[in-house]
């Protein structure tokens, strides 16, 4: 690979040991990754993307939108969320680690520098196969398709089966679908699209795999959490997905104890809602203790 095709476009590998030897297209290196997630600690894939724990993950599975937007907004994220989707196939809650592709309108001389770098590397099929590729158990694969629907449909029911097969888990697209009626068949995938189109993808190009991209008015990064309720799609920043986790788990645990105490006359609605007593904190935590439940609440 000469100079200049190295610079316009940085082939990093990131698959599994197991997994056929395919680079990475995109314009951020596995140092990048890394370097763009500074307050991600945990484990990494062999690419750099943050690897959120699969406990983390089935905790976050009862986590509402906005649950999550009230902890990300004390954090400063106040740009996560992004709703009004078609949903093929909807069902129990979305909840993967993300794995990003971006398209643009298509421009001829940088395709021919992608399409070269692929068939270099043995990549096979159309660019909106090769992402599918490099997908694992756990992922959501979240395309940044710029809101095209006609000529713009990302996938159709065979990729959507391979998307399926590989990860278990579901597709987010800022674009749209075709193939409708075949991807009702397949159990379980879950497809959040902006809109459907009997026409096929053209007319555009890939130009990143994992990099940062943009879903509607949501940043989104390589290893985020997508997390579904029937109001859209919240994309969970790595290193606060276990604080949604704990803090929605509390409110869940705190609504329990406190219905079972108005249901049972020993508290009021307004000792129930207001400030607890330092003897009801004990009495919440002993509670939890017999949960099984890690967390406490401190007392006042």
């Amino acid at each position: 690979m000469n100079a200049t095709i190295r610079a316009s476009v940085v082939l990093v590998s990131a698959l599994l040991p197991a997994a056929p030897a395919f680079a990475q297209l995109g314009l951020f290196t596995t140092e990048q990754r890394i370097q763009f997630t500074p307050d991600w600690k945990g484990e990494r894939f062999p690419d750099g993307r943050p690897k959120v724990a699969d406990e983390t993950l089935a905790r976050l599975k009862d986590v509402t939108a906005e649950e999550a937007w009230g902890v990300l907004r004390k954090e400063g994220f106040r740009n996560q969320f992004e709703g009004n989707w078609t949903v093929i196939n909807p069902g129990q809650r979305l909840v993967g680690r993300v794995v990003t592709a971006v398209f643009m309108p298509l421009r001829p001389d940088v395709d021919n520098v992608v399409r070269a770098n692929g068939k270099a590397e043995g990549r096979i099929g159309n660019e909106n196969s090769w992402v599918i590729d490099i997908l694992q158990p756990g992922d959501v694969l979240v395309v940044d398709l710029f809101g095209k629907i006609q000529d713009g449909t990302m996938i159709g029911d065979n990729l959507g089966t391979s998307i399926f097969t590989k990860s278990r888990n579901g597709l987010i697209v800022y674009g749209a679908v075709r193939d409708v009626s075949g991807l009702r068949e397949i159990e379980g995938f879950q497809v959040y699209t902006k809109g459907v189109d009997p026409s096929y993808l053209q007319n555009v190009m890939l130009t990143g795999i994992n990099t940062p991209i943009r879903i509607g008015n949501a940043p989104v990064m390589p290893g985020d959490i997508a997390v579904s309720d029937p109001e859209g799609i919240t994309f969970i920043p790595p290193h606060l997905a276990a604080k949604v986790a704990d803090e929605t788990e509390m409110t869940h645990l705190v609504d329990e104890w406190g219905h079972s105490m108005l249901r049972a006359g020993k508290y009021t609605p307004g000792q129930i809602d207001g400030q607890w007593s330092p003897a009801m904190v004990d009495e919440f935590n002993a509670w939890l203790a017999t949960k099984g439940s890690k967390l406490r609440m401190p007392k006042p």
